[in-house]
């Protein structure tokens, strides 16, 4: 590692409070990290920027990992790889679906290596529940369920009051392509999730985990369902700085028929439910299943096998997760092929996500088509992209 970049130099106020961070405490863990590994234990290799794109001019960059609110995924990603850079992208890939596509076709135009965040797919237990689906072990699939976790902050209600800018912080530069809006702590670090100019709130941060897992299980990677529709999301007051769903509640079914229903529960994860039994995995790594023989089915070496992010790997440990899905990011980059959650996979992900959130805002049904990205129902179209703040302006990748 020889750079990082934050828009702000040092503060507090992300998830865990007791956390300084920013890029004065993200250079010197990088320096510290390499210093132990010195004879004379000191290391000063780590440079920090502001501005991500003095990153992006460095010859000696090969790729970034890109770990910033959603609002700012395709910008960067996109002047990454037109600048050659490989890009590890944090899940959801987008903020809307017109961002996705473009992101899509710009991996494949400057054929760079894309990871997505997703790193359930480096899951050994995750891989096994969806190997025990796609071969059958369940019968014929007709339900999946997918959770995802309550909001983890409530926010400052109506009536809140704009809060001064810490020093150190750009914010105007944080805002970038979002709309103009006054400063509150509330409104950016971790807590950004829960804003629609940033983020599409628990539907797309976990849910890009857990519907990840259903689409790997189902067979649909590259394709999305057919019709979505809200079935009682909730929603905060109006007037609160907060302002995606407090209740997660849709219903999306795929052109086979097959159900998929994502809610809001007290742990994340996916239940698949056949013919012959269900069985359930969690972000964690626990499977249940009934019956109860189906966690010691054994795939065939003739079965389908879907595509492991550490062969050595046999046991479901969430750090070990983590790292295999970076590795697995790192060794693509090496060998110029698709690691294991590519740019198409992850857009498909994300674009579930996206439209579930669509049918809970307009709180009803409408249909979509995969193939075409587009809905017969053109409020829903007009909902695909979103207007940027100038000067940013997300460019057309042809």
């Amino acid at each position: 590692m020889v750079a990082v970049c934050d828009l702000r130099r040092s503060g507090a106020g992300y998830y865990y409070p007791e956390l300084v961070l920013g890029r004065e405490t993200a250079q010197r863990w990088v320096n510290e990290h390499y210093a132990q590994k010195t004879s004379s234990g000191k290391f000063q290799g780590c440079d920090s920027y502001s501005d991500y794109r003095e990153l992006l001019a460095r010859p000696d960059v090969d790729a970034i990992a890109l770990i910033v609110p959603d609002h700012w995924h395709a910008l960067i990603a996109i002047d990454a790889m037109r600048a050659g850079k490989d890009v590890y992208c944090e899940k959801p890939l987008g903020l809307t679906i017109h961002e996705g596509q473009q992101m899509v076709r710009a991996v494949r135009k400057y054929n760079r290596v894309f990871q997505t965040g997703a790193q359930m797919r480096c899951s050994p237990m995750v891989r096994y529940a969806c190997e025990l689906v796609r071969n059958g072990r369940l019968g014929k699939v007709n339900l999946v369920r997918t959770w995802v976790v309550p909001n983890t902050f409530a926010g400052p209600g109506p009536g809140w009051q704009p809060m001064p800018v810490p020093e150190g912080f750009d914010y105007d530069f944080w805002l970038g392509p979002a709309p103009q809006a006054p400063y509150h702590a509330e409104r950016c670090f971790y807590r950004w999730r829960f804003n629609l100019d940033y983020c599409q709130g628990q539907c797309s941060n976990f849910g890009a985990h857990t519907n990840d897992i259903a689409q790997w299980a189902l067979g649909m990677d590259g394709t999305t369902p057919v019709q979505y529709e809200d079935v009682g999301s909730e929603w905060p007051a109006k007037g609160g700085l907060f302002t995606t769903a407090t209740k997660t509640a849709f219903r999306a079914r795929y052109a086979n028929g097959i159900e998929l229903i994502c809610e809001t529960g007290k742990s994340a994860g996916a239940r698949f439910e056949g013919s012959e039994g269900w069985l359930e995995i969690t972000l964690g790594g626990q499977l249940t299943a009934s019956p109860e023989s189906l966690k010691d089915s054994v795939i065939g070496p003739n079965e389908v096998h879907l595509p492991k992010g550490n062969p050595a790997r046999e046991k479901h440990v969430r750090k070990d997760v983590d790292e295999d899905h970076v590795r697995n990011f790192l060794d693509a980059v090496k060998s110029r092929k698709d690691p294991i959650e590519p740019v198409e996979i992850g857009h498909s992900t994300a674009t579930l996500c996206i439209l579930g959130n669509i049918a809970q805002i307009l709180k009803r049904k409408f249909t979509w088509d995969p193939a075409a990205e587009r809905s017969p129902d053109e409020e829903v179209n007009r909902m695909l992209a979103r207007p940027m703040r100038e000067p940013w302006k997300l460019p057309v990748i042809s």
